[in-house]
């Protein structure tokens, strides 16, 4: 049998949840966003460990901010792939295009 004091402490105590993390190494430093979270959160910092310490700190307020309606209702990222693809990007003029005054 739990005593009082003992289950108010059980309930308080935060439930952790797992989240994946992409770090990005730049020039500048490193960037860390989480994977499946609902809203915009982005950590930055000048090692991978910053970057990820303050991407953790940025989930948490994101969640205390917003509560349940940041987490994704499924269920959580399974996997995470990187992939590289060429996107045709037109600066300029696209050809066949005919420029007209």
């Amino acid at each position: 049998m739990i005593a009082l004091g003992e289950r108010a402490q059980l309930v308080d105590e935060p439930m952790p949840r797992q989240f994946k993390i992409v770090v990005e190494k730049h020039p500048d430093g490193y960037v860390a966003y989480p994977l499946g979270l609902k809203g915009v959160v982005v950590g930055d910092g000048d090692t991978y460990d910053e970057a990820l310490a303050d991407v953790k700190s940025a989930i948490q307020f994101h969640i205390e901010t917003f509560g349940a309606e940041a987490l994704p209702a499924d269920s959580s990222v399974l996997e995470a792939f990187i992939a590289e693809a060429s996107i045709p990007m037109y600066l300029g003029v696209k050809p066949g295009w005919t420029l007209r005054r």
